[in-house]
């Protein structure tokens, strides 16, 4: 048994829980999809108890099903984008409402709220300068290159997938629907996994025509939690990322 302690927002623990349950099901219901989540034991504000995962490195074979499973998940389509209730992403507040737009959902609850929680006022104000003179441009173009709503990890990158000598394992979420290629950029942020991972992936999910661009505005967003929650170590990351919609967009005057 794994026990993970509280030392952070009241209801960190409890969120989490949720958003396994929430990828349980939804794994549940997905065909050809082998992920799964560690069984969740107790929960309350102060302590999670989940099953303890007998940690292996990942076989040729377990990353190529991770690579499908994964996109028999992101496969499958709901209605909404967002999610009904407020989450955590690593220390962070993650916002949510349910949309029924993905431009707009994405600009306001993940890049824009992530600009407003910074504490340097000078930065805030060039991000923001910055973000907003390209709000309508960001929020048509996600909505015009974004198929449907997905069951999202929220923040897939290696440190959260866990590989047993059989099984693969998804931690720590920060779940909520949106547009598949948000867990593709994460996974690609840190290194990224195997190519077998990616060939897999491709093999039931084509990337879309826009995906370079779109990974850069979906990491951004990680990019600014990271500076929220770390520091200086990520300031230049995210100035680079927000100065890169110059070249992505053309400034409509």
């Amino acid at each position: 048994m794994f026990e993970k302690e509280n030392f952070y927002a009241n209801d960190s623990l409890l969120k989490e829980a949720q958003g396994l349950k929430l990828l349980q099901n939804c794994i549940e219901k997905t065909l050809e999809c082998k992920l799964k989540i560690p069984k969740l034991y107790y929960v309350d504000k102060d302590i999670l108890k989940l099953e303890k995962i007998p940690y292996s490195y990942a076989s040729s074979k377990q990353m190529q099903e991770f690579g499908k499973s994964l996109a028999n998940l992101h496969k499958v389509k709901y209605p909404l984008y967002g999610l009904d209730y407020d989450n955590y992403i690593g220390l962070s507040t993650q916002k949510n409402i349910l949309s029924s737009t993905w431009g707009n959902f994405f600009f306001k609850f993940r890049l824009l709220y992530q600009v407003e929680m910074i504490k340097d006022e000078e930065i805030k104000k060039e991000f923001l300068e910055q973000l907003l003179k390209f709000e309508n441009t960001i929020i048509s173009f996600l909505d015009e290159n974004c198929e449907y709503a997905s069951i999202l990890h929220g923040d897939l990158w290696a440190g959260n997938v866990l590989f047993s000598k059989k099984d693969i394992y998804l931690i720590d979420p920060a779940v909520y629907y949106g547009d598949k290629e948000v867990d593709l950029a994460m996974t690609q942020m840190f290194g990224g996994f195997s190519e077998l991972f990616y060939s897999e992936y491709f093999k039931t999910v084509k990337v879309s025509k826009e995906y370079e661009k779109k990974k850069i505005i979906y990491n951004l967003y990680h990019y600014l939690n990271h500076y929220n929650i770390f520091g200086s170590s990520y300031l230049n990351s995210c100035k680079r990322y927000i100065k890169a919609f110059e070249k992505l967009f053309v400034t409509k005057v």
